[in-house]
C-alpha cells in the first residue's frame, strides 16, 4: 500500500468500502428477508405436518370406531334374538315351558303378560313385559332353576319372589314370582 499513490489508495479504500457496503446491503436486503421467509415456511410445514398426523390419527380412530360400531351392532343383534316379540303370551309360555323341562319345577299357572314402558330407564328403546308365575318345587331345584334362568336370559329378571312351605314336606315350597323381560318395540 505504500507504493500506491494517495489518489489510488483513496480509490482502493472507496472500492473496498463500496464492496463492503454492497455486501451488507445484499445481506440485509436479500439474504435476511429470504431467511425469514424460509423459517416461516419451515414453521408452516411443521404445523401442517402436525395437523396431517392428527388427521391421520383421527382417520385411524374412525376406522376402529366403525369396526367397534359394527361389532356392537352385531352383539346387540345377537342379544335381541331372545328378546320377546310377536305374540307375547305365546312367547312367554313357550319360553317357560321349554326352560322348565330340564328342572324339577312345576309351573301350572302362567299369568297374562302385561306390556308397559320400562320403569328403570327413561327413553329406553324397548318396552317391558311383566308376567306372574306360580308353582311348586323343591327348594334346591327351584334355586337352580332361578339361577340358571337369569343367567341364560340376561334380558329377563325375576322380581317379587314369594316362597311358602307346602304342607308337611319341609323341602317343598310353593312360589309366586313376577318375571320382567324386554320386548322389541319394532320387531
Amino acid at each position: 500500500m505504500n507504493r500506491l499513490s494517495k489518489e489510488k489508495r483513496n480509490h482502493l479504500v472507496m472500492v473496498i468500502f463500496g464492496i463492503v457496503l454492497a455486501l451488507v446491503l445484499i445481506y440485509f436486503g436479500l439474504i435476511v428477508p429470504q431467511d425469514k421467509k424460509l423459517r416461516k415456511i419451515a414453521d408452516d410445514k411443521g404445523t401442517a405436518d402436525t395437523k396431517l398426523s392428527q388427521i391421520k390419527n383421527i382417520i385411524k380412530l374412525s376406522e376402529s370406531s366403525n369396526t367397534e360400531l359394527t361389532d356392537a351392532s352385531y352383539s346387540l343383534l345377537q342379544a335381541e334374538n331372545d328378546v320377546a316379540s310377536g305374540d307375547i303370551y305365546l312367547w312367554t309360555s313357550d319360553l317357560i315351558s321349554r326352560f322348565k323341562k330340564t328342572y324339577n319345577v312345576d309351573i301350572p299357572s302362567i299369568g297374562q303378560p302385561a306390556i308397559s314402558e320400562v320403569d328403570v330407564l327413561p327413553h329406553f328403546p324397548y318396552k317391558q313385559l311383566r308376567v306372574s308365575l306360580s308353582g311348586t318345587a323343591y327348594y334346591h331345584d327351584f334355586g337352580k332353576f332361578i339361577a340358571s334362568f337369569e343367567n341364560t336370559f340376561p334380558h329377563v329378571r325375576v322380581v317379587n319372589l314369594v316362597m311358602d312351605p307346602v304342607g308337611g314336606d319341609s323341602e317343598k315350597i310353593a312360589f309366586r314370582m313376577d318375571i320382567i323381560a324386554l320386548v322389541k318395540s319394532n320387531p
